[in-house]
């Protein structure tokens, strides 16, 4: 009878080893599963890519970000010297951050739920075919079936590579044409910019001044354009400046858009030195301007090292 007893026993436990291995299998089954549908677990961000998420996100919207580029003078570290950094070279910082961003959505999101685009824009485009060829390069759109995680971590350092090239470039050429911002929201921000099914993030990098010589237009006091000489001129520089705009109405031209599908971050504002109220009339143009176009959401930042706006580029894009 012992000699049946201890077979019974033996017999009982080598089924529930088994029963212990098959549930154990079925676990690491489920694992591997769940980390192939979902980066978050399968993709750990290396060390090129920001840490961590400071807010609540939502990985589940489908971004479509474009960034325009102010290749005016601005640029210029001659005209314009920063010994802090070189303005451009902020703006290549800008432009790593906005890459970065658009990283950490895709890592952090579902990979059946992909459907996202970064793209950049000159206007005017420049004359260098060569240079229309990197921008072109810089045109990504990831999905569901040809996505992966080194070519999800190549895109911030493309961004930073071609971005210098076509800086250096137009330095180099030193023929700056200006940047035409008011005609870009005229005639192509719909069309390039916000397509339906996307959250539409526009980043604009620029000083915040608007001037192209094809599209200087007056009405009343609206204008397309807004320069340090303009502001002077209508005496805007003055402590009262808020009151003229208000009385006078002054203000950009408002072309006829419902951009309410679109976000809109401004970054760059540097005002000229010698008006302490330059920067408030910037942005004061800025805010009624995307205020009366409808923009959903919209922030202006002044020109500051790539560092401490690291964090706002990013709390914008990835924003619930």
């Amino acid at each position: 009878m012992k000699v049946m007893r201890d077979g019974c026993i033996n017999l009982l436990i080598d089924r529930m080893k088994n029963v212990m291995r098959t549930v154990l299998l079925m676990l690491v089954i489920g694992y591997m599963q769940s980390c192939k549908q979902d980066p978050k677990v399968e993709l750990e961000p290396g060390g090129t890519i920001h840490n961590p998420i400071s807010k609540k996100v939502s990985f589940n919207d489908n971004l479509n970000i474009s960034v325009l580029i102010d290749l005016s003078d601005r640029i210029d570290p001659k005209k314009h010297p920063s010994p802090a950094m070189e303005f451009y070279m902020r703006d290549i910082g800008y432009l790593e951050s906005v890459a970065n961003s658009f990283e950490w959505h895709l890592l952090y999101k579902k990979v059946i739920h992909i459907d996202d685009k970064i793209q950049v824009f000159m206007d005017p485009e420049p004359s260098d075919q060569s240079l229309n060829k990197k921008v072109t390069e810089l045109k990504t759109h990831f999905t569901k079936v040809d996505v992966d995680k080194d070519s999800i971590l190549r895109v911030s350092d493309k961004y930073g590579t071609i971005s210098k090239t076509i800086y250096e470039a137009a330095i180099a050429d030193n023929n700056y044409v200006g940047s035409d911002i008011w005609g870009f929201f005229k005639n192509k921000v719909d069309d390039y910019c916000v397509d339906e099914g996307y959250r539409n993030i526009l980043v604009i990098l620029t000083d915040g001044y608007m001037f192209h010589k094809d599209s200087k237009m007056e009405e009343d006091n609206q204008t397309s354009y807004l320069t340090p000489q303009f502001i002077q001129k209508n005496s805007l520089n003055k402590s009262d400046w808020q009151k003229r705009i208000n009385e006078k109405d002054f203000g950009f031209i408002v072309p006829k858009k419902d951009l309410s599908n679109l976000d809109v971050l401004v970054l760059g504002i540097n005002p000229v030195k010698g008006n302490p109220y330059e920067e408030d009339v910037i942005r004061a143009y800025w805010s009624k301007w995307l205020s009366e176009l409808k923009v959903n959401d919209f922030e202006i930042k002044q020109a500051d090292l790539p560092s401490h706006m690291d964090k706002i580029i990013r709390d914008f894009i990835l924003k619930k």
